[in-house]
């Protein structure tokens, strides 16, 4: 139904998520992340959107990707109805995969990022991801995001076409360094990379900068 990927910037610090599903609003319940803690997507044939939530607490209170998903799993009576997949901050992955998430599903971890799906066309749409991803290494965290998304896409992604599709990064702030979704579209991923370019435009890019921060509450 879903293909998602989680992942630490290992020169920056940030965390991001990104996510696309045959469904809408994919964003609304799915990507969860928080600066300088982890990211998450919680996602399968019931999603349980509490996994996000906890499971950044668990993250934030010194867990590990692994502790912090097993500890979650282990509590749910719902576990084999859903799929999970957390970073933390050392940039070790863990997913979970219940009994029930219906094929072709599955995940992979690599240091530092990890894909995870469920009804999807294939075993080769993770793997694409997998091979974007690591394919743009030295470009920004949101662009390896989104390039892994759209080679998920190409790669046949959910089983019933992709209609929603939603990307969160967060480096140092409380806020979002990006929060973008399409919730509802022909190609979703595109959409994303569109907004994300509009972002980058004169106008936004500098009322964006003179947000106030942690180091500077002052500024603007």
């Amino acid at each position: 139904m879903t293909f998602s990927i989680v992942a630490k910037d290992l020169r920056t610090g940030a965390f991001g998520v990104a996510t696309a599903t045959g469904g809408p609003v994919v964003g609304s319940l799915v990507p969860h992340a928080r600066a300088d803690v982890g990211a998450i997507a919680t996602q399968g044939y019931t999603t349980n959107p509490f996994y996000g939530f906890e499971g950044l607490d668990l993250l934030a209170s010194g867990k590990t990707a692994m502790a912090a998903v097993e500890q979650m799993v282990a509590a749910d009576a719902g576990r084999e109805r859903r799929q999970c997949i957390a970073v933390g901050r050392d940039g070790d992955v863990h997913a979970w995969t219940g009994a029930e998430i219906v094929a072709y599903c599955g995940s992979i971890a690599r240091q530092g990022f990890g894909v995870c799906g469920n009804l999807l066309t294939s075993a080769q749409v993770l793997e694409a991801m997998v091979d974007a991803y690591e394919s743009e290494a030295g470009q920004a965290i949101e662009d390896r995001l989104i390039a892994a998304l759209a080679a998920g896409q190409n790669a046949g992604g959910d089983q019933r076409g992709t209609t929603s599709a939603a990307l969160k990064v967060y480096r140092s702030e409380i806020y979002p360094l990006v929060d973008i979704r399409s919730d509802w579209s022909d190609r979703p991923v595109d959409h994303l990379g569109q907004i994300l370019e509009a972002t980058r435009g004169e106008k936004y890019a500098s009322f964006f900068e003179r947000l106030p921060t942690k180091a500077n509450p002052g500024s603007g």
